[in-house]
């Protein structure tokens, strides 16, 4: 597409050239003008010269006609007939130099006929002359007849001239008008070209000016260019498909193990690099990138003169330049490096999942092989109390209610470590599940609890999801535990559970997340509460705010909701004071 610089220097190109144009049109009309200025006034000097030369012959045919009839020579005949002849010579010149003139038309016809009568009175006299008499009557009146012709004649001359020199005034006060505007015209069109000359030329000015900034800042790209091609291993190259001509970047000539521009640019001498068990494959990518004008992703190797074998990936897209001519540009890339970190990550996603499997197992060890041996121990301490309870001692008994609350809390803790690794190993397959259902689920689990602490719950309906289902029923069961667990004493727990759907924008602690929308689902209670600023720290794992002795627990069930919530992507807060209960949040993604 045109650039406003170059719309502006060819509209102003164009200005020009009409400018100049319209001097030399204005030029030539002048010039016209003045032409034929020259030529009227020529004719009219022509004009006047033959007036006045028709009076000077008529005058010479009178003294002929004169000195004829006084001595009746015929030698007097000879100047009367050349002065008839020039007359009428004359007179045929008027024809000519008076045709576009009607007034003047009209004068000569009336010349012409006093000059036809006054030589017919000419020829008259001659026919009354007689050698030896005096002159006649009739010959008299003649004279006095041509006279009087004479006379029309030159009034008629004099008539002519005058309007001839009225029209010569007028023709010249017009040609003075037109020569006097003709000065301002040009004038005043050298000053417009002069100005848009001036403006083309500021612009052209400041144009270089900027091409020069462009130039210099496309050198600095050019060179922070190659230098971000050595920093990142990758290379550029131009195929010219019209031409079938190669450009290949300096990179590109590294990547191969040589110094820039050290050989042609083809496909011939390129191959030469390449791996010998590659060149097939990447040849069809070649030959197939020239009949679909596109290459995709393609990876060869290539060996350089030591012998090292580096990783090659090239990708290539068709592009038109702004003059229509096609080119193919294409990158290639040392992947050799992404390789071998691929490789590595491969060999530690082995030994990660040699781990899982050792886990794994060690998961079935502690719920069978740990198991097993406490349960013996609880099993011979309660036959040890049934069977031998006389015999033992006050101490003796009390030693052994120790042994079985301690081994009591060591079952639950290995249940509870357990259900937390199930929660961080366990395949995360989402279903669309009914949440209703799993809070129905989680209360039945603990309804022995519900009903001994005479617990209320109060839920909204809450909406169907693609979750974890037994990780989310696990979550309500241990939430709901909780705040049966930490109950006031003497006071029924009511536990509310509400939902609402909110944008994430709007809430603080996921304004970042890449849902729009969360779920919101709360469980507030009516317990004992604790320090908000213990907020963060109940859902650590092993943390406990209140001791052993006062409540039961191993500090893992909230743990575990925290896991099971991240899971889910979602994130769950604590909020409570000491007395006024505490609620449970729960923020879970989906997409509206």
């Amino acid at each position: 597409m045109p650039t406003p610089s170059s719309r502006y220097l060819r509209t102003a190109f164009i200005v020009g050239l009409f400018v100049i144009l319209c001097i030399g049109g204005f030029t030539y009309k002048h010039i016209s003008e003045l032409s034929q200025t020259s030529k009227v006034v020529k004719d009219n000097y022509s004009l006047r010269s033959e007036l006045e030369l028709i009076i000077s012959n008529l005058k010479d045919a009178e003294i002929g006609h004169r000195g004829f009839l006084l001595t009746h020579d015929s030698l007097f005949l000879n100047p009367y007939e050349e002065s008839l002849q020039k007359v009428t010579s004359n007179l045929h010149k008027l024809d000519t130099l008076i045709v576009s003139n009607g007034e003047q038309v009209e004068k000569l016809k009336e010349l012409k006929g006093d000059i036809k009568k006054r030589f017919n009175n000419f020829d008259k006299s001659f026919s009354l002359a007689k050698d030896d008499t005096i002159l006649t009557q009739d010959l008299l009146f003649l004279l006095h007849e041509g006279e009087i012709r004479m006379d029309r004649i030159r009034a008629d001359i004099t008539a002519m001239l005058d309007l001839e020199q009225r029209l010569l005034t007028h023709n010249q006060e017009i040609n003075e008008k037109k020569i006097g505007l003709t000065p301002l015209l040009f004038y005043g069109l050298l000053i417009v070209t002069l100005v848009i000359l001036l403006l083309a030329y500021f612009k052209m000015s400041k144009d270089l000016k900027a091409l020069k900034e462009n130039n210099i800042e496309l050198e600095i790209f050019e060179k922070l260019t190659k230098q971000s091609e050595i920093v990142s291993n990758t290379s550029t190259w131009v195929w010219y498909i019209e031409d079938n001509e190669f450009e290949f970047s300096d990179n590109l000539y590294r990547l191969v193990g040589e110094e820039p521009q050290s050989f042609e640019p083809t496909l011939e001498n390129f191959y030469k690099y390449v791996h010998e068990e590659d060149i097939n494959h990447l040849g069809q990518q070649i030959n197939m990138m020239m009949r679909e004008e596109e290459l995709p992703f393609t990876t060869y190797r290539v060996v350089h003169k030591d012998g090292t074998i580096r990783h090659l990936k090239a990708y290539s897209k068709m592009m038109d330049d702004t003059e229509g001519d096609k080119k193919m540009f294409g990158v290639t890339i040392d992947v050799t490096n992404e390789l071998e970190n691929y490789r590595i990550i491969e060999q530690r996603n082995q030994e990660l999942e040699r781990t899982n499997k050792e886990l794994s197992a060690f998961n079935y060890v502690a719920s069978h092989d740990l198991q097993e041996p406490l349960r013996k121990i609880q099993t011979f301490m309660s036959r040890l109390e049934a069977k031998e309870k006389d015999h033992i001692s006050e101490s003796g008994q009390l030693y052994i209610q120790r042994m079985k609350s301690a081994s009591a809390r060591m079952r639950m803790l290995i249940e509870d470590l357990l259900q937390y690794s199930r929660t961080n190993t366990s395949e995360k397959e989402y279903l669309r599940t009914n949440m209703n259902m799993l809070l129905e689920h989680a209360k039945t689990e603990l309804l022995d609890s519900i009903e001994e602490k005479q617990a209320t719950i109060i839920c909204d309906d809450l909406p169907t999801m693609d979750v974890i289902s037994f990780q989310i029923q696990q979550l309500f069961i241990n939430i709901i535990s909780n705040s049966l667990k930490y109950s006031r004493e003497g006071v029924p727990p009511i536990i509310e559970i509400t939902h609402q759907e909110v944008l994430s924008k709007d809430v603080e602690e996921i304004k970042d997340s890449l849902y729009k929308f969360h779920h919101k689902i709360t469980f507030k209670d009516n317990g004992i509460g604790f320090e908000q600023t213990y907020a963060d720290k109940i859902f650590l794992l092993f943390n406990r705010l209140h001791g052993k002795s006062e409540y039961s627990g191993t500090g893992i069930g909230l743990a575990i909701c925290k896991k099971i919530v991240e899971n889910h992507k979602g994130v769950i807060l604590a909020e409570s004071m000491p007395n006024a209960g505490a609620s449970f949040i729960i923020y879970l993604p989906f997409l509206k």
